[in-house]
């Protein structure tokens, strides 16, 4: 796109909207129903403006080696944030995007082009649908970042679902989600317990305000068999400009406290955002 010019378009599951920043020549922010989804910049695919996007960029640069190219599974496109941070930090990366909304894709692949060469295969499907039919031990990392408006889809917070996604993962392979609550945590705790039946290592990655329950705000989950690198994570979190904490160890098991896994037939979105939690402005 060569004028800055807001896009807007009903896609098919909600009002889309691009809109330029007027401080970076070729950055755009989405929104899909007034809820800020992705921020790009087609300059820049490194940057990472989000907070919640630059604690996702830490596990990603910390799970291998630096430049090492990795299979990464995306559910929940958006505009391709983090794929494009892929295929900038570690090039030759195969990467699949998974995304429910075929009208935002096209919207993206028209406005928002991926650079050439990035080897990203997008997929027009329900997330847990297209999971289950996946190939097992097909992925180094699986990056969950689904939301329905401002809420993470109830059939994507069960034990099931996160039974697939150990499937889906190599044995050394990592699983990253961007979740969101408040006090008293009953969704992030839910879907902690879950992972722990599945997964032998966990931390949790967020804005020290939202773990002491002061506001609500987004959560990264992170889930592997092996040996999390969390303190580089904690290096990496606590000297960005947006500091957070890792929790891991006991501590995250006293988090987690007497939580037990979703079953699919008690699965619920995850809790309505307050007003104004992640507005613009």
């Amino acid at each position: 796109m060569n004028e800055a010019i807001p896009v807007s378009r009903v896609t098919d599951h909600g009002t889309a909207k691009l809109m330029p920043d007027v401080d970076r020549r070729r950055a755009w922010l989405l929104t899909v129903d007034g809820a800020p989804q992705s921020y790009v910049d087609l300059d820049e695919p490194a940057h990472l403006e989000f907070e919640y996007t630059r604690r996702l960029g830490h596990v990603l640069d910390t799970v291998a080696e630096p430049g090492r190219a990795l299979d990464v599974l995306h559910l929940g496109g958006g505009a391709f944030t983090l794929p494009r941070y892929l295929a900038a930090t570690r090039p030759g990366s195969r990467q699949d995007v998974v995304e429910a909304d075929r009208g935002l894709l096209r919207l993206v692949a028209e406005h928002l082009p991926l650079p050439d060469g990035a080897a990203v295969t997008t997929h027009g499907f329900d997330a847990r649908a297209w999971l289950e039919a996946a190939a097992a031990d097909s992925a180094d990392v699986l990056v969950a970042d689904v939301f329905g408006g401002s809420r993470v889809p109830a059939h994507l917070t069960s034990v099931a679902y996160a039974r697939e996604a150990a499937r889906v993962l190599r044995a050394d392979g990592v699983y990253v989600a961007n979740l969101a609550d408040g006090a008293p945590f009953r969704f992030l705790r839910g879907q902690l317990a879950g992972f722990a039946t599945l997964f032998e290592e966990l931390a949790l990655i967020a804005e020290p305000g939202v773990l002491r329950g002061r506001r609500f705000g987004n959560a990264v989950l992170v889930a592997a068999h092996r040996p999390l690198d969390t303190a580089a994570l904690a290096r990496r979190t606590a000297a960005d400009a947006f500091p957070a904490r890792v929790e891991y160890g006991p501590a995250l098991r006293d988090f987690i406290g007497e939580a037990r896994p979703v079953r699919d037939e008690d699965a619920v979105p995850s809790p309505e955002p307050p007003a104004g939690a992640f507005g613009i402005g």
